[in-house]
């Protein structure tokens, strides 16, 4: 039989996925792993190949009431891959976070009784809220791959085949950042004090949490006019969406505020505007972490659709929200959720950190999480992905394949 290219499905369905969507697909190419990539990627995954069957903005959606809206056509996206791959299936199906469309598209490929196997990279928050759900990957996923240590430990406890891969970025991000050269980078005057607003990229993030930062840094501005604030714009769309609500403002403050527009394919504007900033302000989610990585002081909040939080709450099992606070097991920033997360709470929490000592209290815990995270062992994420594919072919299918996989 022909050598054949090892064929490899994946989903992401945000930012973050895509790149590490697009870092894993040339982790493949880098150890000569002959392969071809589909599914739903975004553009830094298509510049290097990647044949993306929808927009990855389709998957943009959260919160329980926020994606009821949207549940047709996300049925539909999820019907129309199970369809393509049970006519032409991939090796191997890999679901890059967005859990709540990657581990039921995983459900229904393992329903269908296609030779696929299934990879969730990046854990769903299991082991902090709905842990009944681990039951469910066990049945539909042959492997996790994990950010974090804690996460393959819980794992284990349920006998879920699971790899901790570490966070790329925190091998990325180096532990010596001065603040000085980021400012440089986004063309910013070095003398000017900035603050970073980041409602979100997300369409919904930006309506909800949009006039909450607006709100809280013109508060900001009428009491400490020599601040400057910076909102970074991932696409064209967030960027009208933005501007939108400025009309809003009075033209004085509006002066004080600099839209950043993205410049690359990488996405990078919302990690460039927090480095060059003296205090971030971010919604709860994976920037967090970013933040945190790059020992810049912050705040971080949400709001939730009522009735989303409401389920949420009685579903979650973990005191924190935001990933610094889970990684020290203790408050390290604070947290502004639902009824907490008003403009004057904000604008409170952004003044607090314009103390000197206190935030060089909370960058030096963020350094010590740093170091900690890199201090932990960690697995390629490719060899984990190649050993559960081999797990399933016998030697003589594997030889067939040409995928060196013995």
């Amino acid at each position: 039989m022909q050598n054949r290219k090892l064929k490899i499905g994946i989903v992401v369905g945000e930012v973050s996925g895509d790149t590490l969507g697009a870092k894993l697909i040339r982790s493949f190419r880098e150890q000569g792993i002959d392969a071809e990539f589909e599914g739903i990627g975004g553009p830094q995954m298509i510049a290097e190949g990647f044949k993306s069957a929808y927009p990855m903005d389709v998957l943009s959606v959260m919160g329980i009431v926020e994606v009821l809206k949207d549940i047709k056509k996300l049925f539909a996206v999820r019907d129309g891959l199970v369809e393509t791959w049970s006519k032409d299936p991939v090796d191997i199906f890999i679901g890059i976070d967005a859990p709540d469309f990657n581990l039921r598209l995983s459900k229904s490929l393992k329903q269908k009784n296609l030779p696929i196997k299934t990879v969730q990279y990046v854990s769903p928050s299991v082991w902090a809220w709905r842990q009944g759900r681990v039951h469910g990957i066990k049945a539909s996923i042959d492997l996790v791959l994990c950010l974090f240590p804690f996460e393959k430990s819980f794992y284990h406890k349920f006998d879920v085949p699971a790899a901790c891969v570490g966070h790329p970025l925190a091998s990325q991000l180096p532990l010596k950042n001065p603040i000085i050269e980021a400012k440089q980078e986004l063309n910013l005057n070095i003398e000017d004090k900035h603050i970073a607003l980041l409602p979100g990229s997300r369409r919904g993030e930006i309506e909800r949490l949009g006039p909450l930062v607006l709100d809280a840094a013109n508060i900001i501005y009428q009491k400490y006019p020599e601040y400057i604030f910076l909102i970074p714009a991932i696409n064209d769309a967030r960027q009208q969406q933005i501007e939108a609500l400025l009309k809003d403002y009075p033209s004085d403050f509006v002066a004080k505020i600099k839209l950043m527009e993205n410049s690359d394919i990488e996405s990078k504007i919302g990690r460039q505007v927090m480095n060059a900033s003296n205090i971030v302000a971010l919604a709860s989610g994976t920037a967090t972490l970013e933040a945190m990585l790059l020992h810049r002081p912050m705040v971080t909040f949400y709001k939730l659709n009522w009735l989303t939080y409401v389920v949420v709450k009685f579903l979650i099992k973990i005191p924190y929200y935001s990933l610094p606070n889970i990684i020290a097991g203790k408050k390290v920033i604070r947290e502004l959720i639902q009824n907490d997360a008003t403009a004057e709470n904000l604008a409170a929490e952004i003044e607090k950190l314009m103390n000197v000592e206190t935030a060089q209290i909370q960058s030096m815990q963020h350094i010590t999480m740093h170091k900690q995270l890199l201090a932990g062992n960690s697995e390629d994420p490719v060899q984990a992905i190649l050993n559960t594919l081999k797990s399933v072919k016998s030697t003589e299918t594997v030889d067939d394949t040409g995928l060196g996989l013995n």
